[in-house]
């Protein structure tokens, strides 16, 4: 048995991992992304239509593409290799999560566009439903309109 793992990790280094876009290093890190005030007011504001259950909304808020190239984690240029392993997970308040993938988000492959909004109609959100959101206006279905957005990360898919 000692021979086999012996084995196994010399068959490991011997074929090293790398990262296919160069200077990405290839790990299974996390990242939090942040959601103050300040990370957000240095982002382009941008403003959506949309509709909840029959409910007309206009809201704004900042791109989660925008935020994401902002702090480092989706580069400007087009997404290749490992980039594309990456994943987005939103939690709400209440434990409700949901997911994207960076290729889903990018302009270039999916061009899904999400937001994290602060405001609807005029008004900054109420507790019941901020003071942050994640709202997708192109799903079909309003599912992925994350209430009470309180963490942002960004991780290789397992």
């Amino acid at each position: 048995m000692r021979a086999s793992i012996l084995l196994g990790l010399a068959c490991c280094s011997a074929f090293p991992v790398h990262a296919a876009d160069p200077g990405m290093a290839a790990s299974a890190t996390t990242v939090s992304i942040p959601l103050d005030a300040a990370t957000l007011a240095a982002l382009p504001r941008e403003t959506v239509d949309a509709d909840s259950h029959g409910h007309a909304l206009t809201c704004e808020g900042v791109s989660l593409v925008a935020l994401l190239r902002h702090v480092g984690s989706m580069p400007e240029a087009e997404l290749r290799g490992a980039h594309l392993a990456r994943i987005v997970e939103a939690a709400g308040r209440d434990g409700y999560r949901v997911v994207f993938s960076l290729g889903e988000l990018d302009p270039g492959i999916g061009g899904r566009r999400v937001l994290v909004v602060d405001r609807c109609n005029g008004k900054p959100l109420d507790d019941s439903l901020g003071p942050l959101r994640l709202l997708v206006p192109d799903d079909l279905r309003p599912t992925r309109w994350l209430h009470q957005l309180q963490a942002i990360t960004v991780e290789e898919a397992r």
